[in-house]
C-alpha cells in the first residue's frame, strides 16, 4: 500500500495523527527533502528505508514504490504541506492506477494555514473577513512552470480578494509589479512569511509597494509565502453568526 501523506507546513507536531501513525508503520518513506522538516523522520521504525525525492526523478520515485509494493511493504510518500497543493501527486497516481497499485491520500496543514496562524501572533489574520473579503485566491507567479493566461497575477488581482502566493519568493518585485498593474492599491497590506511554523520562521508585514525591499533587507529569496489583501488591515465588520441581533438555526435574536 502507498500512502501520500501531507507533512504539514514545518513544525513536526503539525502533521495529522493519521499521518504520524502511517509514518511510524512505514517500511519505506520517500520524502520531499527540499521542504519537509527532517525531524518528522525521527519517528520511523528501525529498518525503514528512507529516500529523498529532491534528488530523484519521477521515474525513480515510482520505481521505488513499485518494488516496495511487490514485496508487500508499506510506503509513505511524504509531501510538504498538503499534497493537493503544488504536490505533483496526480502524475504519480495516474501511473499507480495503470499498475493497479493501491494508494490513499492523507491531507496536511498547508503553508497558507500555517502563515495565517503565524500572523495571528502579530495582530490577527483571517482570510475571510465580513465586508472585506470572502474569497481566498491561492496561486503562484509564473516561472519555469507556466501559468494559464487567464490565471496570471495581473488578472487575478482585479478581484482584490485575499491572496496567498506560493513559489514566488524569488520574484517579489515581479509579483508586486503584476499585482499593482492588476488593481491592488500601493498601500494594500501585505506580508511575506518565511518558513511558516519552522523555528527559523520570519513574519514580515509591509505595504504592498514596499514588499520587495523588505524581502531583500531580510534576505528572503525562497521557502516563503506572499500574502496580500485588506484582511491584513484593521477594518472589517462583525460576524453575523455571533451577532445578538441575528437569528440562526440554533438560537433566536435577542434584540
Amino acid at each position: 500500500m502507498i500512502h501520500f501523506v501531507g507533512a504539514g507546513c514545518g513544525a513536526p507536531d503539525l502533521i495529522t495523527l493519521r499521518g504520524k501513525r502511517l509514518l511510524e508503520e512505514a517500511d519505506v518513506v520517500i520524502y520531499a527533502g527540499s521542504l519537509v522538516n527532517p525531524a518528522l523522520l525521527e519517528g520511523v521504525k528501525q529498518g525503514c528505508q528512507i529516500y529523498n525525492s529532491a534528488k530523484m526523478t519521477l521515474e525513480e520515485v515510482l520505481k521505488v514504490m513499485r518494488e516496495a509494493c511487490g514485496k508487500g511493504q508499506t510506503v509513505v510518500r511524504l509531501h510538504t504541506g498538503d499534497p493537493s497543493l503544488y504536490g505533483a501527486i496526480r502524475e504519480q497516481i495516474d501511473q499507480l492506477d495503470q499498475w493497479k497499485l493501491p494508494y490513499d491520500v492523507t491531507p496536511g496543514v498547508s503553508a497558507f494555514s500555517g502563515a495565517a496562524a503565524s500572523l495571528a501572533r502579530l495582530g490577527g489574520a483571517e482570510y475571510t473577513l465580513p465586508d472585506v473579503s470572502q474569497t481566498l485566491i491561492i496561486t503562484r507567479m509564473e516561472g519555469r512552470t507556466p501559468v494559464p493566461e487567464k490565471e496570471r497575477l495581473r488578472s487575478l488581482a482585479a478581484h482584490q480578494a485575499s491572496m496567498a502566493i506560493y513559489l514566488s519568493a524569488g520574484m517579489v518585485s515581479q509579483v508586486v509589479e503584476e499585482l499593482l498593474a492588476g488593481g491592488y492599491p500601493k498601500d494594500t497590506p501585505a506580508a511575506i512569511v518565511y518558513k511558516a511554523t519552522w523555528p527559523e520562521e520570519k513574519t514580515l508585514l509591509a505595504p504592498l509597494e514596499t514588499l520587495p525591499s523588505v524581502a531583500k533587507e531580510h534576505g528572503i529569496t525562497k521557502t516563503a509565502l506572499i500574502l496580500v489583501g485588506d484582511y491584513l488591515g484593521d477594518t472589517y465588520s462583525r460576524s453575523k453568526l455571533y451577532d445578538p441581533t441575528f437569528t440562526t438555526g440554533f438560537r433566536e435574536a435577542s434584540q
